[in-house]
């Protein structure tokens, strides 16, 4: 089913199976998150999917494999959202929200912006994969990194509090210690995108994010002088990459619902 217009309006009838995706997930609070594998070669499929605009940020990109990454990222984002709204990819589009902090609409928040569901949505991507994280209302975040062997010393006075660089620091040097390190990492991202405003709003090394618990973990950011309250859960894709989601802490607080690739 498609969504109908109205010519006289231009108004978009939302099919009634989209409605009633979005009146669950709104009433139950949960939130779906979406993982794919990324090659290093655009997928013609992939490509087929994206629109105009996509595909033009698509061919700006220098390397393929980045153009590849891009590309499919989009592409399963849109086909997530069809399946769960029950329409055709095609007519899934996405949209930015007015940015918290400057009320600029070229880089606030992504959301869906076709159809005009109460959605929000966020993306991420790293190395071999990529992610789609969807709740109802305006503010969720998502943040996947590959895993792989870093060195936090040189990085904990950019990315790490005192107490975060105390708990990764007194772990042996090797799986452990990056594991950690990745989890504060994530949970840190994930928080600044929920929040909106990326890394103009609260910095890292002042984000505690408790990687030394495990989660869901409660978490405070602050800007300027208003502060708000983030639930983050990690998210398990395997032993490749470190993910989290962040959601805000007022209820319900539904399930994470994970899928898997396809």
């Amino acid at each position: 089913m498609t969504p109908r217009r109205n010519t006289a309006t231009s108004e978009v009838r939302i099919p009634e199976p989209a409605l009633e995706a979005v009146d669950r997930i709104r009433e139950t609070g949960e939130t779906h998150i979406w993982w794919w594998p990324l090659g290093t070669r655009t997928d013609p499929a992939d490509y087929a999917v994206l629109d105009d605009v996509e595909r033009g940020r698509a061919q700006r990109f220098h390397a393929e494999a980045d153009a590849a990454a891009f590309t499919a990222t989009r592409a399963n984002a849109r086909r997530a959202v069809a399946r769960l709204l029950g329409i055709d990819p095609a007519h899934v589009a996405f949209g930015r929200r007015v940015c918290p902090g400057c009320g600029d609409r070229e880089h606030g928040p992504p959301a869906v912006s076709h159809p005009p569901v109460p959605l929000a949505v966020s993306l991420s991507r790293t190395a071999g994969a990529g992610t789609l994280a969807l709740r109802a209302g305006t503010w969720v975040g998502v943040d996947v990194e590959a895993l792989r062997p870093v060195e936090p010393a040189t990085l904990a006075d950019v990315v790490l509090t005192a107490t975060e660089s105390a708990h990764v620091l007194g772990l042996p040097p090797g799986p452990a210690r990056d594991a950690a390190f990745h989890r504060a990492w994530t949970r840190k991202e994930a928080v600044v995108k929920a929040v909106g405003l990326g890394l103009l709003g609260m910095p890292l090394n002042t984000l505690d994010v408790h990687p030394d618990q495990d989660g869901p973990v409660r978490v405070t950011h602050r800007y300027r002088e208003e502060e708000t309250h983030w639930q983050v859960t990690d998210l398990t894709l395997g032993d490749r990459w470190a993910a989290s989601v962040a959601r805000p802490d007022t209820g319900p607080h539904g399930p994470v619902h994970l899928h898997a690739p396809a």
